[in-house]
């Protein structure tokens, strides 16, 4: 990729077969239990089905920012700043749901790599200019991936035997709130990426309420600490 527009084309090309995946392969609802030693129905670091319907936000906000960052920026420095590392993980990605169905330790180690470049591409990314169009979608990417990555892990750990089903949501979300407060004080300007990882966190919340409050306390604990560091880093706007 060795200037602005040819990377504007391979982020296009890459956001194209990331939306076109779910097309292409069996969905996913997660791993399937009987692949880990440990049988967890229902890991408890998962979240509610309903919070997955966020991926047709983000897919839809990738693309208008791939088509438009190629028709209108292609050139431009602000809008080439998060592209490499944009395309990296967004590639990923649509490989990503193969890699889920077959391998669940590979598709961890994918996640996180995913995670890695979508916080590097929101960190790159300005809140000054077209800030809903720039920043915005790199922050639900981002956020969702904080989350997804800490998700993958969790489950995988107990489904191992390494923690306990609890320990391991509980050991999973304080990580995924370390995260987070520490990527959102470092944007404030785009408080999207918290209100992301707070939609997942509720989502752990809503399908732990009975069978595991332990695990939908500490997430709603979660979801309360998310949002004043929101309000906090926001006065500092």
């Amino acid at each position: 990729m060795s200037g602005p527009k040819q990377r504007a084309v391979a982020l296009l090309l890459a956001t194209l077969a990331f939306g076109a995946a779910p097309l292409l392969t069996p969905p996913f609802t997660g791993y399937d239990p009987a692949q880990f030693p440990v049988v967890i129905a229902r890991p408890s670091i998962q979240p509610a089905g309903y919070a997955f319907s966020i991926w047709s936000v983000i897919y839809l906000w990738l693309i208008a920012h791939a088509v438009i960052g190629l028709w209108k920026h292609a050139e431009s420095p602000v809008w080439d700043r998060p592209r490499l590392p944009l395309t990296i993980a967004i590639a990923l990605g649509a490989a990503w749901l193969s890699l889920a169905n077959a391998a669940p330790i590979t598709a961890t180690v994918a996640i996180w790599i995913m995670a890695a470049t979508a916080l590097a591409a929101f960190l790159r990314a300005t809140t000054d200019t077209d800030r809903w169009l720039v920043s915005a979608p790199a922050a639900i990417f981002a956020g969702w991936l904080s989350a997804a990555a800490a998700v993958s892990t969790g489950v995988v750990i107990a489904g191992y035997g390494l923690l306990a089903d609890t320990a391991s949501a509980l050991a999973m979300l304080a990580l995924v709130l370390a995260l987070a407060i520490t990527v959102q004080t470092r944007k404030p300007a785009m408080p999207l990426y918290g209100l992301t990882v707070i939609w997942a966190l509720f989502g752990v919340v809503a399908v732990n309420w009975t069978p595991n409050p332990t695990v939908a306390y500490a997430a709603l604990a979660g979801m309360a600490a998310m949002a004043a560091t929101l309000a906090i880093t926001r006065r500092t706007a």
